[in-house]
């Protein structure tokens, strides 16, 4: 008999079916016992004759034989059952419980079994709809997936928080994004995005930060200003949420899909400073809740903050021209925390050559990215979301970390 899926039994009513999966919980009421099995699409629950299971421990791989009922719900009825690999430990955390709560450090310390349960589960299931999104709203848009090296011989952003590897004789540093690469690749292809992770060198303890995350990068040719890759973002966005609507881990979860209107509420930076106060060159946490209560209240989700100060901005950044102290770049504000930044980015090799020293960089480092710039590149920009943040946000979960398969950073590196 071909195993069944426990999102398949709804059609099998009446039929006999075998099931396979992990032994959930087991549940003892009167003479009878509740056997409920998890696969890696949801729970079967089967109505099972007292004292089945009853010296097996939980998450012991097992396999049930019986007729599917769907009334007064749907489960298991005149079950044979079997255990094909029994658990000879106790699992570390309660996963037969509905909600697992326990404090975040047992939940990370114990991430290859606390991932099985239904909740923690749900939250992968859903960074896996929003790649798949993400993909297809790219594809569909003449986009090519690259992959570009992790490995790296400079620092990406010119900056010093990089993490040096070992390269045989050398040094080498994993990859702070694939910015350079994807920005060589519009060279090739126009239009390029790549789903994969990036390092950040940051000593930062704060819950919305880790040193590693996925980034879902895109990068375009032949824009205009970064108003073109905004009005992508946008467009890309609206089908990663249409992918997380279909989704029904949003409702194991309790989740509300956000407000994401056909004209995205903007503010140039200067706009912000002055509702905010202050002088400071970059948004603050705090500001940037302020900014999305401020969204909140005109009916979005989402707020777009423009023409940050070029100081605060990498060296690749194409400057405004009517105010060249701030740049064609931006940031997207999702519920009040930043999701998504992005820019148009200087096109011209005696500009990269201009801005370079500028900064006081060293140019060898770059020499060949460089060289793409001199052999001819069209206007482009490009935009990178933040996976973990986005599910944190969407989820509304306490800290990113719980929005990470393992979690690495500053003092976590397992499991």
């Amino acid at each position: 008999m071909e195993r069944v899926r426990s999102v398949e039994l709804a059609g099998k009513v009446g039929e006999r079916v075998r099931v396979a999966g992990w032994l959930h919980a087991v549940r003892r009421l009167g003479g009878m016992t509740f056997v409920v099995v998890r696969d890696g699409w949801g729970v079967v629950q089967a109505v099972t004759p007292a004292g089945m299971f009853e010296e097996v421990l939980a998450e012991s791989i097992v396999e049930l034989e019986g007729t599917v009922v769907g009334e007064p719900q749907l489960e298991l009825h005149g079950v044979t059952a079997r255990v094909l690999e029994p658990a000879v430990v106790q699992p570390p955390l309660p996963l037969g419980k509905k909600r697992l709560e326990r404090p975040l450090p047992a939940l990370l310390e114990h991430a290859v079994i606390a991932n099985r349960h239904p909740t923690r589960r749900a939250v992968f299931r859903l960074a896996a709809a929003a790649m798949r999104g993400f993909r297809r709203a790219l594809d569909a848009r003449g986009f090519t997936e690259i992959a570009s090296p992790k490995l790296v011989g400079s620092a990406t952003e010119g900056g010093a928080n990089v993490f040096a590897v070992r390269y045989f004789d050398r040094t080498a540093y994993l990859a702070q994004s694939p910015q350079l690469y994807k920005q060589v690749m519009v060279g090739v292809f126009e239009r390029v995005y790549e789903v994969g992770p990036v390092f950040r060198a940051e000593p930062h303890d704060t819950a919305r930060h880790i040193n590693q995350y996925t980034s879902l990068d895109v990068e375009l040719g032949f824009i205009a200003s970064h108003a073109d890759v905004m009005r992508v973002l946008v467009e890309v966005l609206r089908e990663m949420l249409g992918e997380l609507a279909a989704c029904p881990e949003l409702a194991v979860l309790g989740a509300r899909l956000p407000v994401l209107p056909e004209a995205v509420p903007e503010l140039h930076f200067t706009e912000a400073r002055e509702m905010l106060g202050g002088s400071e060159p970059d948004l603050s946490p705090e500001d940037e809740r302020a900014l999305g209560a401020w969204a909140a209240e005109r009916g979005s989700d989402f707020v777009f903050v423009i023409g940050y100060p070029m100081a605060k901005r990498p060296f690749y950044t194409h400057p405004d021209p009517e105010r060249p102290a701030h740049s064609r770049s931006f940031d997207l504000l999702f519920r009040g925390t930043e999701l998504v930044t992005g820019g148009q980015r200087l096109h011209r090799a005696a500009d990269y050559e201009a801005a370079i020293a500028a900064r006081g960089m060293t140019r060898e480092p770059f020499a060949q990215y460089l060289s793409a710039f001199a052999s001819g590149m069209p206007p482009h920009g490009g935009f990178a979301i933040g996976l973990e943040r986005l599910l944190m946000q969407l989820l509304g979960l306490p800290n990113i970390r719980l929005a990470t398969l393992f979690p690495r950073d500053l003092t976590r590196l397992s499991p």
